[in-house]
């Protein structure tokens, strides 16, 4: 472990790899504080279940627009550098939040203000999430693609140990400290996060020179990976090869030479707005291929026709079962631990296995634990001496290791659909496409739970509520079709 660490150090450098790891840990840590706003929304605010679920579907949707922040920062360079202006302003978007969150009690106990907020910093993580891939993306381009996998793994570790973390201590300050000091304590990862950022360099685009974005020649500029911008991380060893690419170099930089004080704006304008209309032209064209459009299809389906009650649930966890925050924390470190479970199975054993058949066996698993939760709320486990808590940990872990069931093959047809060129940019809205699905899907479980008049203190429907989310959890199986027949975990 020392000796990877080591290697990556002496690869990527120790402030790149700090900031990486500061990052993805802060991802992961998110549970500590958003549990706090569960609690903030059911105790504080007073709202239902359906109303909680909501806020959460607002609040949750800049998720679902990632390619946008992907595009704008491959397009439209700050001050000459790509990714780490963005990363500033994304950091300092979901730090102001939280600060204001913890400071300011009549913000904390308006609902929409709160929305406002939480979507805000929604906002900065997920722009955050997209730079720093970008980042990765860069800095294993060409001599360092073989530690790809590597510096992946070391960003997916960080996170889940953020996620481990955060679950165990986010239980415990619920129960010993007042809501607004958990939100200041959460804001000092962001702020460690913001003067990170100053100790990784970028190199800066020249000031002197115009990007010359055109998507029609190459699609590797779709990504922002164009020559005559990145080019220059590599220019002595271009310089080195070829005196002749030298000398034809400095005539096409005459060529593009700009005089201070002579550019006009609308040129910059102009290009600015060819390049944006161009990524965004080059992703839908891609997108309207069936081989791509069908199998995202799929995974938009099984997101939208399942409503999620998982607020509901945490609701009837709370008032009628009478679980503690501190055992919530610990269900979701479970969770946690079932997530890497179900990706250690899924590569051991699923992966040559065809992904239509996982994802069906994916479904039904999910049935069948929703049936365990039939079980909890009909309050069968009781009469066979089983306790809650055992129920609850068993759903807690085994849903987890069997979303990873289906999430894994998404990540697998995701980066192998990508054409060549614009991998970075459609894998986001790839992700995105998951993310807007996961959304919908709350939003149609807020709107069961409200038809079917479930509120704090009244279950009695929860129990037909589960039952038509069982019905539905089948559904998706109905459109496997949508997914290429001989597509298997290793390829498609």
């Amino acid at each position: 472990m020392i000796q990877w660490t080591r290697k990556l150090r002496a690869a990527f450098g120790a402030s790149f790899l700090w900031l990486i790891c500061l990052i993805y840990f802060t991802q992961g840590f998110r549970s500590f504080v958003w549990t706090a706003v569960s609690y903030q929304l059911k105790d504080r605010l007073k709202l239902s279940p359906s109303a909680s679920q909501f806020v959460f579907s607002i609040a949750f949707f800049p998720w679902s627009i990632k390619p946008l922040y992907g595009i704008i920062s491959d397009c439209i360079p700050i001050k000459g550098r790509k990714r780490i202006p963005y990363l500033l302003m994304s950091t300092v978007l979901s730090l102001v939040p939280w600060l204001i969150l913890g400071l300011n009690e009549t913000m904390r106990s308006s609902k929409w203000n709160l929305i406002i907020l939480l979507t805000l910093q929604n906002f900065g993580s997920a722009m955050a999430d997209v730079v720093v891939d970008a980042m990765i993306a860069e800095a294993v381009r060409f001599e360092r693609a073989s530690l790809a996998g590597d510096l992946q793994s070391m960003s997916w570790l960080a996170m889940a140990l953020g996620g481990i973390f955060g679950s165990l201590s986010g239980g415990y300050a619920l129960t010993n400290l007042q809501i607004d000091t958990i939100f200041l304590l959460f804001s000092v990862l962001p702020s460690i996060q913001l003067f990170s950022c100053g100790l990784v360099e970028e190199n800066p685009i020249s000031s002197q020179v115009l990007p010359d974005i055109s998507y029609s020649e190459s699609s590797n500029k779709v990504n922002g990976n164009n020559s005559d911008i990145d080019g220059d991380i590599f220019s002595d060893k271009k310089l080195n090869k070829s005196t002749s690419r030298r000398k034809k170099s400095k005539k096409e930089n005459k060529k593009r030479e700009v005089v201070p004080g002579k550019l006009q704006s609308p040129e910059k304008v102009n290009s600015l707005f060819s390049s944006l209309k161009a990524a965004a032209s080059s992703l839908c064209l891609a997108f309207k291929k069936p081989i791509i459009f069908r199998p995202m299809a799929w995974f938009f389906l099984a997101h939208v026709t399942v409503p999620n009650l998982s607020t509901v649930m945490f609701y009837y966890q709370t008032e009628s079962l009478k679980l503690e925050a501190s055992f919530l924390g610990t269900a979701r470190v479970v969770g946690w631990l079932g997530l890497m479970l179900g990706t250690f199975t899924y590569n051991q054993y699923l992966k040559n296995m065809k992904l239509r058949r996982i994802l069906m066996w994916a479904h039904i698993g999910l049935t069948l634990l929703t049936i365990l939760d039939v079980v909890l709320v009909s309050r069968m486990n009781v009469a066979f001496g089983i306790s809650d808590r055992i129920m609850v940990l068993c759903g807690s872990a085994l849903s987890d290791a069997i979303n990873q069931f289906k999430f894994m093959p998404f990540l697998i047809l995701s980066g192998q659909l990508c054409p060549p060129g614009i991998e970075g940019t459609l894998f986001a809205l790839f992700m995105s496409i998951n993310n807007l699905g996961s959304t919908l899907g709350s939003f149609v479980g807020a709107s069961l739970a409200s038809i079917l008049n479930i509120s704090s203190g009244s279950f009695d429907n929860l129990l037909l509520g589960i039952s038509i989310q069982v019905f539905c959890t089948l559904i998706p199986i109905a459109f496997l079709f949508l997914i290429p027949k001989e597509a298997t975990g290793i390829s498609a």
